[in-house]
């Protein structure tokens, strides 16, 4: 893959990924065109997170999300974002903290 590397234009770019606590940033030169899913793969993240699925995870750039990250080629600079799965829905948490105001308000 190197000599594959040497003989085509590349570019950087890096996959991030965070848990609560935790988080790692990865730093890697890519050949022009790859995509969104095939630098997240090639970064080795899982092997810090292996909880990941790739295929499943939704990923962004920069804080936008990627609806086709098998087909979005990257540019140079961009970081490739690994979300992790809600916890909760967030319209249900703010339907409860409403109803929770709500009830001290006539208390």
């Amino acid at each position: 893959m190197a000599k594959m590397l040497m003989d085509e234009p590349t570019i950087h770019v890096e996959v991030a990924y965070a848990r609560a606590h935790e988080q790692k940033i990865i730093a890697l030169k890519v050949k022009e065109g790859t995509t969104v899913l095939d630098a997240a793969r090639a970064s080795g993240i899982i092997d810090y997170f292996p909880e990941i699925n790739l295929d499943e995870a939704k990923l962004g750039i920069f804080g936008k999300a990627v609806l086709k990250p098998g087909e979005q080629a990257l540019r140079e600079g961009e970081r490739v974002e690994i979300y992790r799965p809600l916890i909760a829905d967030p319209k249900e948490v703010r339907k409860r903290r409403a109803e929770q105001a709500k009830q001290k308000k006539s208390a």
